[in-house]
């Protein structure tokens, strides 16, 4: 009878991945901080203008969508590892417009 293969991840193996945890989770701190500028930015020229600024609207659904991936991989629910271990993610959505406030 053949051994039967362990298919459990090494403690090696865990512990990368820890590391790796680690450095996305200080990531995705900085990526708060980065969605946080870029909303408050986009409700001042949203005020002053009157309209939102599509370019910033752009980036910040790819950072959302960023982020998005970031926490798949650090609670274990994604194996690839997200930018810059890999490419940048595509928007998962596109932004709706017009904006409604309604």
């Amino acid at each position: 009878m053949n051994a039967i293969e362990d298919t459990r991840p090494s403690r090696g193996a865990i512990g990368l991945r820890l590391l790796y945890t680690v450095l996305y989770l200080v990531v995705f701190e900085v990526l708060k901080w980065v969605i946080q500028v870029t909303v408050l930015f986009q409700y001042v020229y949203l005020l002053i203008s009157r309209s939102y600024s599509m370019p910033l609207m752009n980036f910040s659904n790819k950072a959302a969508t960023y982020a998005y991936k970031v926490m798949r991989y650090v609670t274990l629910n994604d194996t690839i590892r997200p930018f810059p271990f890999s490419d940048f993610p595509n928007e998962m959505e596109k932004p709706d417009i017009p904006v409604k406030f309604d």
